[in-house]
């Protein structure tokens, strides 16, 4: 018996509002959504959507570009590959020497949402698809460029799940051919949630930016938020990347890449109720329930780990009145800085802010727009 249900397209619990299908006409594959992009979906400000998004593991050209060959090849039986990953694989155009790897779904308009304005995204649920993901390492790519893979192959590890006392964990061998003895929960979450860039370019899936977008930030589990500047009319809000496990870093270059279903809520903070909130947001800022976690991204790990300190300050200035001496002390002290991953072209570095040290100083909460575009 699989470790989790085979949610094919259709199949399963929905519990958004509305449902997204991952289709060749619902998804981009290797590019991100500009302005100039049709929304697949229009909603109100405070709605949830539930995607169906799919993983690149198993779908791109190094492995075949046939998902069902290819997991068949490491005894996953026909019924547990998932059909739209087999129709993309066929029918969405990709240019291998030009585009990413990343399957992207949407973009989503959210009514009511203007330049200027924050999206806040709530990660709602996250169900695992299938029972299996995958793990990469491709020449040119990672921590070890030059180093590893060893040979002229790239290498991909299939990892299956195993359920242990109601848990699901990712397993690995300690040798090729060996029984999976090597087991690591599962935390999943998607690296990439971005809102459309400006212009009528379609940006690259790999490097992350102010849009947000493969950002790769593993604190995004179920229960919590990402908070995006708006950058064009109605925010057009896309997802992808799923994975089921990722260390800071994501060194080899991918983490357990698998498919999942990922129910968000959408809400629109304008711009004035965003700055009184949290000052001025100029990247992805994500929220945890014990974390305020600013983000700095750049080609060069150090300029984003400057970058993430400077909005961290800022942060902590906007949001609590903190004395920007006495902030960078504050940081100093008490808050961990961590790689996000080093392997997106551009490297992002993220701060973790405990909330409850700053329990007794007031603060103002992101007041949303309601579903008719007035206050909630």
């Amino acid at each position: 018996m699989s470790a989790v249900p085979i949610l094919q397209p259709g199949v399963g619990p929905i519990p958004g509002d509305h449902y997204v299908r991952a289709t060749p006409e619902t998804v981009l594959w290797g590019r991100l959504p500009c302005a100039a992009d049709t929304a697949v979906l229009e909603i109100a400000s405070g709605e949830t959507v539930t995607f169906d998004t799919v993983s690149h593991e198993g779908i791109l050209d190094d492995q075949g570009k046939d998902p069902a060959a290819y997991f068949a090849s490491h005894g996953v039986p026909a019924e547990q590959v998932l059909d739209d990953a087999i129709e993309i694989a066929v029918s969405v155009p990709r240019d291998v020497r030009a585009d990413g790897p990343h399957v992207v779904v949407g973009p989503v308009h959210v009514r009511g949402a203007h330049p200027g304005d924050l999206l806040k995204i709530t990660v709602e649920t996250l169900a695992p698809r299938v029972p299996y993901g995958v793990i990469s390492n491709r020449h040119g790519k990672g921590a070890l460029v030059g180093e590893l893979p060893r040979g002229e192959r790239n290498v991909s590890v299939f990892a299956s799940v195993a359920e242990r006392d109601g848990a699901l964990y990712g397993t690995l061998p300690l040798a090729d051919g060996s029984d999976p003895v090597v087991a690591f929960p599962l935390a999943p979450f998607l690296g990439t949630m971005g809102v459309a860039v400006a212009g009528h370019e379609r940006p690259h899936s790999v490097p992350p930016g102010t849009h947000g977008g493969n950002i790769d930030i593993n604190l995004l589990v179920e229960g919590t938020t990402l908070f995006l500047p708006v950058q064009v009319e109605g925010a057009l809000a896309y997802v992808g990347d799923p994975h089921f496990a990722q260390g800071d870093g994501e060194v080899a270059l991918t983490a357990l890449e698998a498919s999942l279903r990922a129910t968000l809520r959408f809400e629109v903070i304008p711009a004035d109720a965003a700055r009184a909130a949290f000052g001025n947001v100029t990247g992805p800022l994500v929220r945890t329930p014990e974390y305020l976690v600013p983000t700095g991204m750049d080609p060069d790990l150090d300029a984003a780990m400057r970058a993430c300190v400077r909005a961290s300050l800022s942060l902590l200035g906007g949001r609590w009145g903190m004395d920007e001496h006495l902030a960078y002390a504050y940081l100093s002290a008490a808050t961990d800085f961590d790689i996000s991953q080093v392997v997106d072209i551009v490297s992002g570095v993220h701060a973790r802010i405990r909330e409850a040290d700053f329990a007794g100083v007031a603060a103002v909460e992101p007041v949303a727009l309601a579903g008719d575009g007035g206050a909630a």
